[in-house]
């Protein structure tokens, strides 16, 4: 099977980078899994980010985040990629994955990647 590409959104690439060699490993293999149409080990829907963003989850020396998108044919599109400080979400990381995800879908309908 054909593996999607991958097409960064913002500082997400460069967030992934700055996370501990362990943490970029496991996000990566559910990234590579999400990439073949299959679903990552540890995600959940994140409604109030977008239609069709999900959050996969880590844990390794604390929380860590993924909001990604792959509904779309052309790619799966990584939003943002944090470290979580508490229990629930912090209100910034939503909102900035919920901007990404409006600057995907506007940049899509006019025809771009």
């Amino acid at each position: 099977m054909d593996e999607k590409p991958i097409a960064w959104v913002g500082s997400a690439h460069a967030d992934l980078r700055a996370l501990p060699p362990e943490v970029r490993r496991e996000l990566g293999y559910d990234l590579r899994l999400v990439q073949r149409g299959q679903e990552a080990r540890d995600a959940k829907p994140m409604v109030t980010v977008g239609a069709g963003v999900f959050e996969i989850r880590v844990r390794v020396g604390g929380a860590f985040r993924l909001f990604y998108v792959a509904k779309f044919v052309e790619a799966v599109y990584v939003l943002h990629v944090f470290q979580k400080k508490s229990q629930k979400t912090a209100r910034l990381d939503v909102e900035l994955g919920r901007a990404r995800y409006q600057t995907v879908v506007r940049n899509r309908a006019r025809g771009g990647p």
